[in-house]
């Protein structure tokens, strides 16, 4: 099993509600977002994928979330927070339906609002 990790960043506000009263206010963070795919086999040139088609396909996600207000995009709403947790498993899924092969597979994606705060989901 072969596994590739790619690491992009995005700067965007969010607004949580039912969680630490800080947090239900406006406020904002630089995600860094980790992303591994894996695969079993290598393709002809020897790559489980090109890293520019998958930096490609990263980048588009990235442009729907970077400098937005992630409770406005249609793609989060009340029962479906822009929380790291969902924010991350909005990638995965996203990335996957982007990705022209059955045999790769997203494996998780990392979505860190600081230095210090993390949420992974791990694709099951």
């Amino acid at each position: 099993m072969y596994e590739l990790k790619v690491v992009t960043h995005f700067a965007a506000a969010h607004q949580l509600k039912m969680v630490a009263k800080k947090c239900e206010n406006l406020h904002g963070h630089n995600w860094k977002i980790e992303i591994c795919v894996a695969g079993k086999d290598l393709n002809k040139a020897g790559v489980l994928i090109d890293f520019g088609e998958l930096k490609q396909h990263v980048s588009i996600i990235m442009a729907k979330l970077d400098h937005k207000f992630l409770n406005e995009l249609d793609d989060f709403h009340d029962d479906y927070p822009p929380s790291s947790e969902n924010i991350a498993h909005y990638i995965a899924k996203t990335l996957q339906s982007m990705i022209d092969s059955s045999d790769i597979k997203v494996t998780r994606v990392t979505s860190w609002e600081s230095e210090n705060a993390c949420a992974t989901y791990i694709v099951p």
